[in-house]
């Protein structure tokens, strides 16, 4: 027995080959055995907490602690084997680059779980929807970034020219960012309406000559719903290259309005109507306080009245207008105050 254990095979004992496959299979075993005891008791134990944290720690973590036992066991069973200087030192450097990687997931998930519990919740608890589509995106970017600095991390270990490395993707990257430049800009567009928040879902602005009611903000693009009806997908370089009119926030809507009366109206009638216009301001509820009547303008054919008021935001708009100008043409109509309209005096000289 001892002799067979002796024997040489491919370069090491077959005791060499028993003990390290043994090895393996013991780190298996482990690797299972710690498995099985965290889904049957440390989850337990972490429900039974108040925070969740652990929780989601213990969900994402076990597959990648269970994974590096069983890269550790291989790494030490393959260690007692001799197969020359090229092979061990090549499979040397495929063992370290794998931990590497199993290390960078092992980080990745365990900030991933940080997110979830702390940032989300306080994404989901504000009013714009543009965080909301914008956290899952950051989040697959920030892992991107994990991952390709874990991969340059495990090359450099092995011996590979990380600086190479990084020239080639340096340069794909600058030919990708040309590429795409365009949805660059917007995306940093809709990063830029959630950090200076301009407007938001409902609220109705006039921007690029559309005039209408933002009904989605996206990360690339906003939806606007324009007052015929029609739905207008905007980009968002949009709203940092252009000036954006938030109707929703004005203090008060300003209405100018120019009435004209005829040439045949008194000095007394024309303060009456004056007088008129002010009395109409200050009983309707709808209408702030301050307001402007003026006789400005001496037309073609007729005096101008100049009235300005302000309606609340609070009210009908068209409504509104639609009650003052009927207040309006019934006063006048009731003091015999009378409208002017397009006329013309023609005189005619008779040749003898």
């Amino acid at each position: 027995m001892k002799e067979f254990l002796n024997k040489t095979f491919y370069g090491n004992t077959i005791s060499s080959w028993a003990i390290s496959l043994g090895i393996l299979v013991g780190a298996i075993i482990v690797a299972k055995i710690c498995y099985w005891a965290i889904g049957k008791y440390v989850k337990k134990l972490t429900a039974k907490t108040k925070s969740n944290l652990d929780d989601l720690l213990v969900d994402k973590l076990e597959e990648p602690i269970v994974y590096a036992i069983g890269i550790l066991g291989f790494y030490w069973g393959f260690q007692r084997l001799t197969f020359g200087d090229n092979i061990d030192n090549f499979f040397a450097h495929v063992f370290t680059f794998i931990f590497t990687l199993n290390v960078t997931w092992l980080i990745v998930r365990t900030i991933d779980a940080i997110i979830v519990e702390y940032l989300t919740p306080m994404v989901s608890k504000s009013e714009s929807d543009l965080d909301d589509q914008l956290l899952p995106l950051l989040r697959k970017l920030f892992k991107i970034i994990l991952w390709a600095l874990g991969i340059v991390i495990g090359l450099n270990n092995v011996g590979f020219d990380v600086g190479a490395v990084i020239a080639g993707l340096g340069i794909g990257g600058l030919a990708l960012a040309l590429a795409a430049q365009d949805t660059v800009k917007n995306i940093f567009g809709g990063i830029m309406v959630y950090v200076d928040k301009p407007f938001k879902v409902g609220d109705r602005i006039q921007i690029h000559g559309y005039d209408g009611f933002v009904e989605e903000v996206g990360i690339r693009s906003t939806r606007l719903r324009t007052l015929e009806g029609r739905l207008v997908t905007l980009p968002n370089a949009h709203f940092s290259d252009e000036a954006v009119e938030n109707v929703t926030l004005e203090p008060s809507r300003k209405v100018v309005t120019n009435l004209g009366l005829t040439y045949e109206t008194s000095p007394e009638k024309m303060e009456r109507a004056i007088q008129i216009l002010k009395e109409i301001s200050t009983s309707n509820p709808d209408l702030e306080e301050n307001h402007l009547v003026s006789f400005n303008n001496w037309g073609d054919f007729s005096m101008g009245i100049m009235y300005i008021y302000f309606i609340k935001p609070t009210s009908d708009i068209l409504q509104t207008q639609t009650n003052i100008n009927m207040a309006i043409l019934k006063r006048f109509n009731e003091e015999g105050l009378d409208f002017a309209y397009p006329t013309q005096m023609i005189y005619k000289k008779e040749v003898k």
